[in-house]
């Protein structure tokens, strides 16, 4: 699924980018800040806000890079529970017109290819970011107008809840052009773990028995689904990979509720809003379960989803 070469935790950072360090007393949290000149990730298929590259609890560590090298224009170098929108207004757009990623900007359309987020895409708006740091929380705020005829204010905080091992990332997605905003969203939470490579001590529980669905990739060799669970066979090697589509959940938020853990450390990541599908990944160096919802927003108004990570040591 992922073109970076990858080997156990190898990179090394060369250059310096905006960022911000926030903390509750418990957890600390070093994010990187959206600059569309000089931030960390400037490429075209994440949301460029809320990039965790370190957290810390209980002298733990739970998200960082998982990748041999780093180029901000690559682009599935980015760390932590960022997130990616669904494309809009891709198919109806003829080759050399925009299209919209809410997070990212207006791209151009190549070519009559479907859209595929492993490309490059030139981004021909990238809107206007603004950043609000505090002391145990950062708001990063998108504008963007006129985007393949989409406006919009976007925002993320990213909160740490007092006195608790708890983050959570608040989203309010205001439509302010005349086109209705709708889509999907997921985060692909790439979690490192205490720097641990990916295998038997790791695995992602859901509150719902799982079915897979569709194409599966090293599943009975790599990975395995069992009953609620998503667990590896086996450490994975440099190179190795595995992916399915998980269903099974219903049509309420209660089954937004992942406990995600290794043998040291641990966390429960739950959602305010409904599941609409469930994609797992793995390499060696990040596991991700990655939780998509559906969104929506008519002209003039707005969309608001909360997602909540509470973290846990074992020792």
């Amino acid at each position: 699924m992922f073109c970076l070469t990858l080997s156990l935790w190898a990179f090394q950072r060369s250059e310096s980018f905006p960022e911000a360090t926030i903390s509750n007393g418990l957890i600390t949290a070093k994010l990187y800040v959206p600059d569309a000149e000089k931030g960390y990730y400037r490429a075209e298929r994440f949301d460029w806000s809320g990039v965790i590259t370190d957290l810390q609890y209980r002298g733990h560590s739970f998200f960082g890079p998982w990748f041999d090298t780093h180029d901000p224009k690559v682009n599935d170098a980015i760390t932590g529970p960022v997130e990616e929108f669904v494309a809009i207004g891709y198919a109806a757009a003829n080759p050399g017109e925009t299209f919209l990623k809410i997070g990212v900007g207006a791209l151009r359309k190549k070519d009559t290819t479907a859209y595929r987020f492993y490309h490059s895409y030139e981004n021909t708006n990238p809107g206007h970011w603004t950043t609000r740091v505090g002391k145990d929380e950062v708001t990063f705020v998108h504008e963007l107008s006129d985007a393949a005829g989409y406006s919009y204010h976007y925002e993320k905080t990213v909160r740490l809840l007092p006195n608790k091992p708890v983050l959570v990332l608040e989203h309010r997605l205001k439509n302010t052009g005349t086109k209705t905003i709708q889509t999907n969203v997921y985060n692909h939470n790439f979690f490192v773990l205490d720097r641990q490579p990916t295998g038997p001590d790791c695995r992602v529980t859901f509150p719902f028995a799982l079915q897979t669905q569709g194409e599966t990739q090293g599943l009975g060799t790599l990975a395995a689904v069992e009953g609620n669970t998503w667990r590896f066979l086996k450490e994975l090697g440099p190179g190795e990979s595995t992916q399915v589509f998980l269903t099974g959940f219903g049509t309420t938020a209660k089954d937004y509720h992942l406990r995600v853990e290794n043998k040291s450390v641990g966390v429960t990541v739950t959602g305010d809003q409904p599941l609409s599908r469930i994609v797992c990944w793995a390499k060696r160096t990040t596991f991700c379960p990655e939780p998509y919802i559906p969104i929506k927003a008519e002209p003039g108004k707005e969309f608001r989803w909360n997602i909540q990570y509470t973290f846990f040591a074992k020792k």
